[in-house]
């Protein structure tokens, strides 16, 4: 009997567990809500995207707001987008805003831009609203040798053309601080440049500084001037602390010199006199050697003794005088 209610119930078990898996793998409320909306969507192929890894939410939902807003969109495009891993419902969102504004975009572009990595939604947004972009305070050295340090607003729009491949902020950003070193550089004092701001904002305008960029400059704004230190007063003073340097190594240079040579002299002298002293130690040597050899007589020997005596005699007679003379004395020397 029990068998019996099993195989009784069994056909009704499979079919319960047949809509479940229906209803699981098969989108059938979201199909039901593109219906409602006015979307064509076959349900085989909300199952082909089951199929293809794709969730069908992130692409019936998007189109949905594209159908909605006037748009046409075809569903194929958009899964194609979705499997390059691109963001559907961003560049739908921005194809609405892009079309209330009047902005020409299509979807491949609009798609391009975002497998570039950029935010295309927030490009529309700027083309729409201008973005104000502010610089990190610049520093300048006008030709009198003072700094100035600027801070400029620069006013860009997206440019819906140029977002694949155009350059950035930072380009932006390091051209407009190209410009203004330029400007105050190119100032005879840095009063001109403070009494005439707007001429920094009419030279780097007239740079097309936004070329090869992402944006379009609108405007440059001057927010901000300080003057800052007397570079040409410190260059001034670096350089004649460096020359002064210089003049004192040269000069311990030539001192170094003159001690060396003076050191050179003395070894000279020195030597010289060790000579004359070996000469002298060798005089009595060779006298007693002439006295041996027959040479020299005694009586030779006692003259000259008596010669040198008499030298030595005459010259400390001398030296009174010669001490006297050099201290400008005029006393005469008693005999």
């Amino acid at each position: 009997m029990d068998m019996d209610l099993i195989l009784a119930a069994l056909p009704f078990v499979l079919i319960v567990v047949g809509l479940l898996v229906v209803f699981t793998f098969v989108p059938i409320g979201l199909w039901i809500s593109a219906l409602a909306a006015g979307v064509g969507v076959g349900i085989f192929t909300l199952i082909g995207m089951r199929l293809r890894r794709v969730i069908p939410g992130r692409i019936i939902l998007p189109l949905i707001k594209a159908r909605k807003a006037g748009l046409d969109v075809a569903i194929d495009k958009l899964e194609a987008h979705y499997l390059a891993g691109g963001n559907v419902d961003r560049v739908v969102d921005a194809l609405v805003a892009a079309h209330r504004a009047d902005i020409a975009l299509t979807f491949e572009r609009a798609a391009a831009i975002d497998l570039a990595g950029r935010n295309v939604l927030e490009a529309v947004q700027m083309s729409v609203n201008p973005k104000v972009i502010e610089t990190p305070s610049v520093a300048a050295v006008a030709k009198n040798g003072i700094e100035l340090k600027v801070k400029a607003r620069v006013t860009v729009r997206a440019n819906i053309d140029r977002l694949v491949g155009g350059a950035g902020e930072q380009t932006i950003i390091a051209r407009v601080g190209e410009g203004i070193v330029t400007t105050v550089g190119s100032g005879e004092t840095h009063k001109e440049v403070l009494e005439n701001p707007d001429r920094i904002s009419q030279t780097v305008l007239a740079k097309g500084l936004d070329a090869g960029t992402a944006f379009e400059i609108l405007s440059i704004d001057i927010a901000d001037i300080d003057v800052g230190r007397n570079i040409g007063a410190r260059l001034q003073m670096d350089q004649a602390e460096a020359d002064k340097n210089i003049a004192q190594a040269k000069a311990a240079e030539r001192r170094f010199a003159a001690l060396a040579r003076e050191q050179e002299m003395k070894a000279s002298v020195q030597e010289m006199r060790a000579r004359v002293v070996e000469a002298e130690a060798e005089v009595p040597k060779a006298l007693a050697q002439a006295l041996r050899d027959g040479n020299l007589g005694v009586m030779d020997y006692y003259n000259m003794r008596n010669v040198v005596a008499d030298t030595e005699m005459r010259k400390s007679i001398g030296e009174p005088d010669e001490q006297q003379d050099s201290s400008g004395g005029s006393e005469d020397v008693p005999k």
